[in-house]
């Protein structure tokens, strides 16, 4: 069981970096969702192991020699980088993708003219700005 979960980890190592490296090159094509999805898939198959470990093997962790303690060890820090790395490339990436979509947007508001600024009884001004359906690839 110790052999299958060091795979998946080194597998998940792999392509975290691999993920990593390809949202830091900006080069976005059917080439992210597909990293995506085995990602989803090799977390779906760590988890499984780990559950039958923790329920067939509860003493798993006290039967394995010095060597395959220091790789476990060795791995899951460096699982431990791979994973902020990677999450710090996706966060970026997503607030980037953001920015974008709210600068679309406002530019689409800005060119409709489509808000209005009424005066009220109290002399206050009311400013009604409706907002811009945006759609990307068509879809809303």
């Amino acid at each position: 069981m110790f052999d299958r979960l060091s795979d998946l980890l080194t597998s998940l190592l792999l392509l975290m970096e691999e993920e990593t490296q390809y949202i830091r090159s900006c080069t976005f094509d059917a080439t992210l969702p597909e990293l995506a999805a085995t990602k989803i898939r090799l977390i779906g198959q760590l988890e499984h192991v780990t559950a039958v470990i923790a329920r067939d093997e509860q003493n798993w962790s006290a039967t394995l020699t010095e060597q395959d303690r220091a790789h476990l060890t060795d791995m899951l820090r460096t699982f431990e980088t791979t994973a902020a790395d990677n999450r710090a490339a996706l966060k970026r990436q997503i607030d980037l993708s953001v920015e974008l979509i709210g600068a679309i947007a406002a530019e689409a508001k800005r060119q409709a003219g489509r808000s209005s600024s009424t005066y009220g009884a109290a002399g206050t001004l009311s400013v009604y700005d409706p907002t811009m359906p945006i759609a990307i690839n068509s879809r809303y």
